[in-house]
C-alpha cells in the first residue's frame, strides 16, 4: 500500500466539512513528511504550488464553501482519492451538485487545499453525453491545426503562424470576471506593448485571443473588443494580435486539448478554466500557463528564450 493510500482513504464521516478538511490535511502532511521511503514527498515543499485537478463532486456545503471531491490522480503530487476542499470563491458552491464533474486549480497554503478556476465539464443532470477527455499540454508537443474566424471576418488557421512565436489564450468578450478573461486581455495588451517596443521581437511574434463563444463573438464584436486593448501601441488592422472565435464544431476538440473546461450557467455566464500557451516557430508547445497568475514579464522572458534557441 503506497503512502498516499495509507494516509487518505475515501472519506465518509458525519464531521462538518470544515473540520473534515483540517483533519484530512493534517493527516496528509504528517504522513507524507514521515514517509521514509519517499523523502522527496515532503508536503511543505508543495505549499504555494498549484496543480490541475479533475474529479466528481460527492457533496457540497454551500454554507461553508467546501466540497468533497472524488479526485483523479495528480501526477507528481498524489494518487486518486476523495477529500474535501475549500472554494476560493464560496459562491461557486451554488453552481455545483453531487455528480457533477469539474476541473479546477488546486493551491496549497496556510488555509489548506483551496480550489479556484472551477469549470463544470459534465453536469449530473445533463449526463447523456460522454465527458470530454482532457489533455494537459506538454513541452515539445505539436499543436494540432484548427480554424477560426477573426475580427476582420477572415478565416485563419493556426498553422499560418508557423515561423513565429505564437502566444495564445482563451477568452470570451462578455466575461464579467476581472481575474479571468479581463486579466488575460490586459496581460496580452501589456505584452503586445512590450513587443512593439522591440521591432526585432515584434516581427517574430504574434498574439492570438481565442473566443469560445462563437454565437455572440462575431467579427464585429471581436473587433470592438480588440480595439479597446490594442489602441495606442499596435500596428493598424490587428497585424500583430488577432481576436478570433473557434467554429462551433471545433469547440469540443480544441478546448479539451488545451485543458479548458467550459460550462454555461444561468444568465448566459460561461464558467471556464484558464489556459495560455507559448508556441515555438515549429508549432510546438514550449510553455503553458494553466492559471491566471502568469505575468507579461514572465511571458516576454519565455519568448526571448525560445527565439534565442531559434535564431
Amino acid at each position: 500500500m503506497t503512502f498516499a493510500r495509507k494516509c487518505l482513504r475515501t472519506i465518509q464521516s458525519p464531521l462538518t466539512a470544515g473540520l473534515l478538511l483540517a483533519v484530512v490535511l493534517v493527516s496528509f502532511i504528517g504522513c507524507r513528511s514521515g514517509d521514509k521511503s519517499n523523502p522527496a514527498s515532503d508536503t511543505a515543499s508543495s505549499v504555494g504550488k498549484q496543480y490541475s485537478v479533475r474529479g466528481k463532486v460527492i457533496s457540497v456545503d454551500a454554507k461553508d464553501g467546501v466540497i468533497s471531491l472524488d479526485t483523479e490522480a495528480i501526477p507528481g503530487f498524489m494518487e486518486a482519492m476523495t477529500m474535501a476542499y475549500t472554494l476560493k470563491n464560496p459562491a461557486d458552491a451554488a453552481h455545483l451538485h453531487p455528480g457533477d464533474r469539474i476541473t479546477a486549480r488546486l493551491k496549497l497554503g496556510a488555509q489548506g487545499a483551496v480550489l479556484s478556476n472551477i469549470a463544470i465539464t459534465q453536469q449530473k443532470r445533463q449526463n447523456r453525453q460522454p465527458a470530454p477527455s482532457y489533455h494537459v499540454p506538454q513541452a515539445g508537443e505539436s499543436v494540432p491545426d484548427f480554424r477560426l474566424l477573426n475580427q476582420s471576418g477572415r478565416e485563419i488557421h493556426l498553422h499560418q503562424f508557423r515561423g513565429k512565436v505564437l502566444i495564445l489564450t482563451f477568452i470570451y468578450t462578455r466575461c464579467p470576471f476581472s481575474q479571468f478573461c479581463v486579466l488575460m486581455s490586459h496581460n496580452f495588451s501589456q505584452l503586445d506593448a512590450m513587443l512593439a517596443a522591440d521591432p526585432e521581437l515584434y516581427v517574430k511574434t504574434h498574439l492570438l485571443s481565442i473566443s469560445f463563444d462563437p454565437k455572440h463573438d462575431t467579427p464585429a464584436v471581436l473587433r470592438r473588443y480588440g480595439i479597446a486593448y490594442t489602441e495606442g501601441h499596435s500596428q493598424k488592422d490587428f497585424q500583430h494580435w488577432d481576436f478570433a472565435a473557434l467554429s462551433s464544431d471545433e469547440l469540443a476538440s480544441v478546448l479539451p486539448w488545451f485543458d479548458v473546461g467550459l460550462t454555461l450557467n444561468q444568465g448566459n455566464i460561461l464558467t471556464h478554466s484558464v489556459s495560455t500557451a507559448v508556441i515555438d516557430p515549429e508549432g510546438r508547445i514550449r510553455f503553458w500557463y494553466p492559471s491566471n497568475d502568469w505575468t507579461p514579464q514572465q511571458a516576454l522572458l519565455d519568448i526571448k528564450q525560445i527565439l534565442s534557441s531559434n535564431p
